[in-house]
């Protein structure tokens, strides 16, 4: 069994984690509540980003309990906060996934009655599986005390368990290292089909092309594809460098830089996803920019009425059909 030494999380740590699980939590809370406020621009891709986003919420609140306690034995609470974040985070790894398996079928195979049958099993997997290997490694007593060498301050599998490498593998690492794999792999196939998409329309309806708007949405789209799959391993690999240093018990664990960027990366996916699809959306920032003037007593053009809003949203919603789902275009 491997033997290592207490990583110290100092206060102004676990001050910026805080505030990047807080980010984490309003934003996924955002993306939420923006689906349930219009229901006009709702499809089913951003129906399953709510569904990320629920687990991204659980995870960032169970985080952020972890870092203001700052466990020092596998009490109660730690156990409790450990299966919590173990359920919430390797939930939001399927969802993750699940995500891009879809966009992969609508976009590239074009089969969207297949891609909307697979729901179902979409949340069979993302949900029960995680709660499954939670269910046992609780009951195991896997969960506990990890001493923050393959966290920051919160607990997860107990680091004095013989077999913890196996169990730290089953609750997060093996699904992080297939989602590293996956999601590069089906959003490169799906850049590569919108791209080809774009070549015959250059060639069969060059009108398309010189429109501005045209070259505008696809750019943005194109830019969404890419950077979904690059914030992700972005935020995650941090922690999967404390795992590795952790397996070699290397002193480099405790690099007060990785600390932090390993504490932002478990717990900013929300915010992360917040800023892509909702604040960076046109179509939605501006929904939320007319909500605030209405509630500070400015008034606004972008969408004088409710029913011109209405309006609006059967237009982007019919156009982003055409080309993109709403998940990944510009509306």
């Amino acid at each position: 069994m491997l033997t290592v030494p207490q990583t110290e999380v100092y206060t102004y740590e676990k001050v910026v984690i805080v505030l990047s699980c807080c980010s984490s939590f309003l934003g996924s809370l955002l993306i939420i509540g923006t689906h349930c406020w219009w229901p006009e621009l709702r499809t089913r891709a951003r129906q399953l980003l709510v569904y990320l986003s629920l687990a991204d919420l659980l995870s960032a609140a169970s985080y952020c309990y972890g870092v203001l306690r700052d466990f020092q034995s596998s009490t109660w609470d730690c156990v409790l906060q450990g299966a919590v974040s173990t359920f919430a985070n390797t939930s939001s790894f399927f969802w993750t996934v699940a995500i891009a398996v879809y966009l992969y079928l609508l976009l590239v195979r074009s089969e969207r009655a297949f891609a909307d049958s697979l729901v179902l099993w979409f949340h069979a997997v993302s949900w029960l599986v995680p709660l499954l290997i939670t269910v046992a490694a609780v009951s195991l007593q896997k969960i506990g005390y990890d001493a923050s060498d393959v966290s920051v301050g919160w607990c997860w599998v107990s680091i004095q368990a013989e077999d913890h490498v196996l169990w730290m593998l089953l609750t997060g690492k093996i699904w992080e290292f297939i989602a590293y794999i996956t999601l590069p792999t089906l959003y490169i196939l799906i850049k590569k089909h919108i791209y080809k998409a774009h070549e015959a329309l250059s060639e069969y309806r060059p009108i398309l092309i010189s429109s501005s708007s045209h070259h505008t949405r696809s750019s943005i789209a194109d830019r969404k594809l890419t950077i979904i799959p690059i914030i992700f391993i972005f935020l995650r690999i941090w922690s999967t460098v404390r795992f590795i240093l952790t397996l070699c018990n290397s002193p480099a664990v405790q690099n007060g830089i990785l600390v932090i960027l390993h504490g932002i990366g478990n717990t900013f996916q929300g915010a992360a996803n917040c800023i892509i699809f909702v604040l960076c959306t046109q179509v939605v920032r501006a929904r939320l920019v007319s909500c605030l003037c209405s509630c500070f007593g400015y008034r606004t053009n972008s969408i004088p009425d409710k029913a011109l809003a209405r309006n609006y949203g059967e237009v982007v919603c019919r156009r982003n059909a055409e080309m993109f789902p709403s998940y990944v275009a510009e509306e």
